[in-house]
């Protein structure tokens, strides 16, 4: 029996092989920072959009509550805010709904995207002015002497929507390009 020197594995089957020169952890790293740079590409694509249906699915769908009377536990809460934003012109069933009118429409108008998007964030900039106006009209029903009651609870996480309509701007509002 003849035996034939082979360098690497069994005769006819290829290794594979690593460049000369090139470590397993500096190669690993290399891989690394190529799926980070394909993972970033990813997000800077697709999150913001993402956002925007996501926030416009918020208020569609929690603006759509208020159409149902006693579906919404806000209820109460909306229709006080009408009778004070309005000089109490506007309360009860027409400040529900009003509300569901402003968050289904700039909720509508953030999923459906584009320009439809930046009238959507106008909307929105005025249904935040009612959703946080109990801060200051109505101290009673968000404050306590322990701090915030469950009501100013809600309403103060609205700060997190309120920074999801800024980044959702910075992309969809029209201005000067970066270079």
């Amino acid at each position: 029996m003849t035996t034939v020197p082979v360098s690497r594995g069994a005769a006819g089957v290829a290794l594979p092989s690593r460049p000369s020169g090139v470590h397993p952890v500096r190669a690993a790293l290399a891989f690394e920072a190529r799926a980070e740079a394909g993972l970033k590409t990813l997000l800077e694509r697709w999150s913001i959009p993402a956002l925007r249906v996501a926030l416009g699915a918020v208020f569609a769908v929690f603006g759509a509550l208020k159409l149902i009377p006693g579906a919404s536990p806000l209820e109460a809460l909306v229709m006080q805010t009408w009778e004070k934003l309005t000089f109490g012109i506007i309360g009860g069933q027409t400040a529900m709904i009003a509300t569901a009118a402003i968050e289904v429409t700039a909720g509508l108008l953030l999923i459906i995207g584009g320009a439809f998007a930046r009238v959507g964030l106008v909307v929105l900039a005025l249904a935040f002015v009612g959703i946080l106006s109990p801060l200051l009209l109505l101290p009673q029903e968000v404050y306590s002497a322990a701090g915030p009651t469950l009501t100013g609870q809600y309403i103060m996480k609205n700060a997190v929507l309120i920074t999801a309509a800024l980044v959702i701007a910075s992309k969809v509002l029209r201005g000067p390009k970066k270079a």
